[in-house]
């Protein structure tokens, strides 16, 4: 079908000289979908494979939950939690007082390493640390095993302008690892990533890639990306886990190196207040946002209005449009008028 569509476009823009317009593809999920703040991880052949997600308090410890898809990304199943009692990191607790559950996590993979990096914290609390436990034979059908703790990877504390959650690894062209990181506060921070350790090299000092310089600098889940000769940096504005009352919104910036400035289609910096809007909320899709993107594949959660607000998995393959990500299906666009230049 794929191969169908290829030589359908290519004649398209033999015949016109011009390619169609580009949107994103909603693919339709099925299943356990009862998802907040996504980490996706594909397989070896690029699909939707495996989702993290923020854990439930009433379950496993309020651990980092783990599903899987087996036919690409329709079906998903929940598989269990990524610890169990006896396994969990519980130093974390120790240095966060009254955690009831890890957050928003990154599944990344490389070589033969499995590295999931988590976050912990309390709301409206900017005394957070993001962990991390690799696994050298990661199976998430077996999702408790075989993980080893690595310990923290950066913390913040009230002294901090910026908030250790909600965290994004990227590697760069020349192989190097990158961090993004952070939630209001002083907006979103990079820090060099060394692969050895799964941590930043000693007296790294975080920067700010993003914020929105106002008083509450709602800007939240940063996202990176690598395509082409650009780096993408995809943020969640406005609020989020408050159900149908939800006003996420999901934007992106580029950069030429992995360090920014990240800027919008205006030239605006993200650094600044900048930002261009990709996805809102339509219809009962409400407040997308909190996701993560792998190859051309973004996994987020809405509020689903038709179910009373609950965090659900949406899953897109986005479509690039002028060196540009587009996560909009063409019946959302109709209702986002900024899609319309």
């Amino acid at each position: 079908m794929r191969r169908l569509a290829a030589l359908l476009t290519a004649a398209l823009v033999a015949l016109t000289g011009c390619a169609p317009e580009a949107w994103g593809r909603d693919v339709p999920v099925t299943g356990d979908v009862l998802v907040h703040d996504p980490g996706l991880l594909l397989d070896e052949d690029g699909r939707p494979w495996v989702v993290a997600s923020t854990g439930d308090e009433r379950v496993g410890l309020g651990a980092i939950q783990i599903r899987v898809s087996d036919d690409g990304g329709s079906t998903w199943t929940h598989t269990g939690e990524a610890w169990t009692p006896g396994t969990e990191p519980e130093w974390v607790r120790e240095k966060v007082q009254g955690v009831t559950n890890f957050w928003a996590p990154e599944l990344v993979r490389r070589d033969d390493t499995t590295y999931l990096f988590y976050a912990a914290s309390t709301f409206a609390s900017n005394t957070s640390v993001i962990g991390l436990m690799t696994n050298d034979d990661f199976d998430p059908h077996r999702p408790s095993e075989g993980w080893q703790d690595r310990g923290e990877v950066v913390a913040s504390t009230g002294d901090d302008n910026f908030n250790a959650i909600d965290p994004s690894v990227l590697t760069d062209a020349d192989g190097r690892g990158w961090l993004a990181f952070g939630s209001f506060w002083g907006g979103l921070q990079l820090v060099p990533l060394d692969w050895e350790t799964g941590k930043p090299p000693a007296g790294a000092v975080p920067v700010t890639i993003a914020s929105r310089g106002t008083a509450t600098n709602a800007i939240e889940a940063p996202a990176l990306l690598r395509h082409g000769d650009y780096y993408y940096l995809f943020a969640s504005f406005d609020s989020c886990c408050k159900g149908t009352g939800s006003s996420y919104n999901l934007n992106v910036g580029r950069a030429s190196s992995p360090e920014g400035p990240y800027l919008d289609k205006a030239g605006n910096d993200l650094a600044a207040g900048g930002g261009t809007l990709l996805l809102e909320t339509v219809g009962d899709r409400i407040g997308p946002g909190g996701g993560s993107v792998a190859g051309d594949w973004t996994a987020f959660h809405y509020y689903d209005g038709a179910e009373g607000g609950a965090p659900t998995l949406a899953l897109r393959e986005i479509a690039w449009r002028d060196g540009w990500p587009v996560i909009a299906t063409a019946e959302e666009a109709e209702e986002m008028p900024f899609y319309v230049e």
